[in-house]
């Protein structure tokens, strides 16, 4: 059979694509690692809102996602189907984030209303960037170690994205609110707004790198189809792999983000160190790092994706017990932070193999069922890590709210006195930090060995296809 002829991926693309996804992630980890704690512990709302905006907001995602996705796949421009799209979402989303973490002075009722239109604005413009930018993994190519090598390129960026706000928070912002009134930890409303707009503006600058570097390959263009609920539910229902995906990577990611939201808590208000948390999130940043060498090592000793899933999330599982053990239990930070080196090594590997899942998806469809519908699929890969993160909320806030967490922390700031909560209330944060997350990871794994089949022979099979038809594609 005849090659089909394709020019190799150069590494100025896939670092020019990568580039985009650091300033995606400095809006990601604002928004899933920072913003509960500033809400709650800065603001002072009460976790009864919280617990009714966040479920609220994603019945609205359900339908503003799967409706971009259609929007970009109908694009036809001069300058790309993807690039108009992250450059106009990037920007959008760079002006609601800095708006989302400003209060203008704002109190009571008009700040409860403002933040709840922030909140949904905040989704529906990271929705505009965050689709077509991970929408173009399939059509770079669809060969498995280039993809894998493309995905793990993004991820590394995306890590880097999600490091710096991890590591930098905890100590900018109390630089950034100095001679401004702070709770005892530091954290002042002015501090995050600075902050939050210094993101926004990398986020912009990042964006444009990527869509000016990048060039975009292969593309695959259907005919055009109008938006309509039918027609999700018609691609979602047709490909059964995307649904079993949804769910195993909507609790796996839900259990990360339980710790990566719920940290900015354990080490201000348990710990009682703000500033420990940037260690805590250097020495993982580490494990992520390593993490990113698991794929290509596992698969040079004959391991298939199946196996190699399989390994991360119960490196992850291994990881959280030991951080429990030491952290809650025993109150050995320092034992703590090491330990989550294993968990970030299996969540790194994780997250490359399920952007790698994706893509794979995206050609069941297309073997399947004759469509390829990338950005339909990948709009999915958005909504379930904001439905992971709506877990994440529900169980962080209503665990906080059921220790009566913000009246602790409004009647210290009455009172003019340093936050502080009692030692029951100190006890469930680090339940919800890192006991609930390996029991969610575990239920990840559970569905995903029962149900996911996208390995071995069938995929094989998949590939074949793809490849005969990009070949009669090229000869007609």
């Amino acid at each position: 059979m005849e090659k089909i002829k394709k020019a190799k991926l150069s590494l100025a693309n896939m670092i020019g694509y990568g580039v985009g996804a650091i300033g995606l992630d400095l809006s990601y980890g604002m928004f899933y690692s920072f913003l509960s704690h500033y809400l709650v512990t800065t603001l002072g709302l009460k976790e009864g809102f919280l617990l009714l905006l966040t479920p609220l907001a994603r019945i609205w995602d359900g339908i503003n996602d799967p409706m971009m996705g259609t929007i970009v796949d109908n694009t036809r421009t001069k300058h790309g189907k993807y690039r108009p799209w992250i450059l106009i979402g990037a920007v959008s989303n760079a002006l609601v984030l800095f708006l989302l973490f400003s209060k203008f002075g704002l109190e009571g009722t008009p700040l409860y209303v403002y933040i709840a239109v922030m909140y949904v604005f905040w989704g529906m413009t990271n929705t505009l960037a965050d689709i077509p930018y991970w929408s173009m993994i399939p059509s770079f190519t669809s060969e498995e170690k280039e993809r894998n090598l493309v995905s793990t390129v993004a991820r590394t960026f995306s890590g880097l994205g999600q490091g710096i706000v991890s590591i930098v928070t905890p100590i900018i912002v109390p630089l950034l609110s100095r001679g401004l009134k702070t709770d005892e930890d530091g954290y002042s409303a002015r501090g995050f707004s600075i902050w939050a707009g210094i993101c926004g503006i990398l986020l912009v600058v990042f964006a444009l790198i990527c869509v000016t570097v990048t060039k975009e390959r292969n593309v695959v263009y259907g005919e055009k189809k109008k938006f309509s609920f039918k027609q999700i539910f018609a691609v979602i229902k047709g490909n059964d792999q995307l649904v079993i995906f949804m769910v195993f990577a909507m609790l796996s990611n839900a259990g990360w983000y339980l710790t990566s939201g719920t940290a900015v808590t354990y080490f201000t208000q348990v710990v009682g160190d703000a500033k420990a948390q940037s260690l805590f999130q250097t020495i993982g940043a580490v494990g992520s790092v390593l993490g990113l060498g698991v794929i290509p090592i596992l698969s040079k000793f004959g391991m298939n994706k199946r196996q190699i899933y399989t390994s991360s999330l119960c490196t992850t599982i291994v990881g959280y017990a030991l951080m429990f053990l030491f952290g809650p239990i025993l109150k050995i930070t320092i034992a703590l932070d090491i330990c989550y080196i294993i968990a970030s090594v299996g969540i790194a590997s994780m997250f490359v193999s399920q952007t790698v899942f994706l893509a794979d998806i995206v050609d069941y469809g297309e073997f399947k069922n004759g469509e390829r519908n990338e950005s339909i699929t990948f709009s999915m890969k958005g909504f379930l890590q904001k439905l992971a993160y709506t877990i994440q909320t529900v169980i962080y806030y209503g665990g906080l709210g059921l220790f009566h967490y913000s009246a602790q922390v409004n009647e210290c700031k009455a009172n003019g006195v340093p936050v502080t909560v009692n030692a029951q209330t100190q006890a469930a944060i680090g339940v919800i930090a890192f006991a609930v997350p390996p029991l969610l990871i575990s239920a990840s794994l559970l569905v995903f060995r029962r149900k996911f089949k996208l390995y071995g022979e069938l995929s094989d099979k998949i590939h074949t296809f793809i490849t005969e038809k990009r070949l009669s594609e090229q000869s007609e």
